[in-house]
């Protein structure tokens, strides 16, 4: 037993600060700031007590869902992209040491992480590096658009099968890449990506990574692609708002049909992530359920209708 992240607690006035968690022995915990008995250890069962109103103020930090995409979209540019509001997560880490090995130099400074490509030739996305992350596929759309060929080594083996990976490859085939794969891992490779229309729609609906995926690829094909059936998440609009900061043409973007018009190339910016919408609204209903009296800061409204 150890007590509870202040990361938790910050705005529950109420509650005692004796707040336990029961941990397994020896795993390691992502809020290590605070754990000061032992080693990093997984938050495996939370035990809370409840019946507490919860007062106070927080600040929705930047959405993980939409991070990743954009911190892969920095690899279309060997100029610098500053990325404010980004959430201190593991996700985050492990995306940042997948560009480092990409030859990426990433600054981090408080919530901010600053990216620029300082050598483009590894395109190999390796095991070791992607099995501690399943978003690493978002790495190659931009890859394969920037640098002509990419390797991504695929988390779960080559056991592909209806998975939605199919959605992403499908995509950039329809783009002129030839999809090779062996083993594991996912093999593209193309001299230029040429405009198309594509159609993302699957047995279960869209993609939201296929459609970042292809969507960053498309930037710098040659003419216009058109993609049917993309996903419509808040996340693929702040990602093509980064685009367009970048210097991309793209229009459609939160809409099942996104329109690309491809550049020669693109450049660098500062772009705030999106506020974390499933934490914003976790927020919200927990104040609601206690009855509580929470400011809660940087709260999306916009993303958040039905809850509000």
């Amino acid at each position: 037993m150890i007590p509870i992240s202040p990361h938790f607690t910050q705005i529950i006035n109420n509650i005692p600060h004796d707040l336990i968690v029961s941990l397994p022995e020896g795993k390691e915990c992502p809020f290590y700031v605070n754990c000061k008995e032992g080693p990093k250890q997984h938050m495996d069962v939370f035990k809370i007590q409840g019946g507490q109103r919860l007062t106070g103020k927080i600040s929705v930090d930047g959405s993980k869902n939409s991070a990743l995409p954009l911190l892969a979209a920095s690899l279309l540019t060997t100029e610098s992209i500053q990325f404010d509001c980004m959430p201190n997560l593991s996700d985050i880490a492990n995306m940042s040491n997948l560009l480092l090995e990409l030859g990426c130099n990433v600054e981090h400074k408080e919530n901010s992480i600053t990216v620029q490509v300082k050598d483009e030739s590894t395109s190999h996305a390796r095991y070791d590096i992607v099995r501690t992350m399943r978003a690493s596929v978002c790495v190659l759309g931009s890859l394969l658009a920037r640098r002509g060929k990419v390797r991504v080594s695929m988390p779960g083996g080559c056991a592909f099968g209806d998975r939605p990976i199919d959605l992403h490859l499908r995509g950039l085939e329809a783009l002129g890449a030839k999809i090779e794969l062996d083993g594991g891992d996912i093999i593209a490779t193309a001299d230029r990506l040429k405009g198309s229309t594509i159609f993302l729609g699957g047995p279960f609906g869209s993609t939201v990574l296929g459609t970042a995926n292809v969507m960053s690829a498309a930037t710098l094909a040659e003419g216009r692609t058109i993609i049917e059936s993309a996903a419509c998440e808040p996340e693929i609009a702040d990602l093509a708002l980064l685009l367009n900061n970048m210097g991309a043409k793209i229009s459609g973007a939160g809409t099942p049909r996104i329109i690309i018009d491809g550049v020669d190339e693109l450049s660098g910016t500062t772009h705030s992530v999106m506020p974390d919408r499933i934490v914003a609204g976790t927020w919200a209903i927990a104040t609601a359920m206690t009855n509580g009296d929470v400011i809660i800061e940087r709260f999306p409204l916009d993303h958040l209708l039905a809850v509000t």
